[in-house]
């Protein structure tokens, strides 16, 4: 069955940096835009950065621009989120999304950033 799962979430100081995965099954990886999205509590979900089928081409919202970066290994199914210089700001729920002849999302991990 289909399956995306996210992992890497987790507790962290202001400034420092997680990396996040999204490990896909289940559907051709290679044939979705893959992105990384997050919900704070009693705020929308928002797009975090989105990345090509390719790789070649990414997109950033502009709260996470310089800090972050997106990245995929076609090879392995999976997508990464590289969170540098990590605020309080973004604490949030982090999912990642397949968008493609199907929308497929994972349930998500939660990342806190807390001194």
């Amino acid at each position: 069955q289909v399956q995306l799962v996210e992992s890497g979430g987790g507790s962290v100081q202001p400034g420092g940096s997680l990396r996040l995965s999204c490990e896909a099954s289940g559907f051709t990886f290679n044939s979705y835009v893959m992105s990384w999205h997050r919900q704070a509590p009693g705020k929308e979900r928002e797009l975090v950065a989105s990345i090509s089928i390719s790789g070649l081409i990414t997109n950033y919202a502009d709260s996470v621009k310089g800090r972050f970066t997106i990245s995929r290994d076609n090879a392995k199914n999976t997508m990464y989120l590289q969170m540098n210089s990590l605020k309080p700001e973004d604490t949030a729920v982090y999912s990642c999304k397949a968008r493609g002849p199907n929308l497929y999302w994972g349930q998500g991990t939660q990342v806190t950033v807390s001194s």
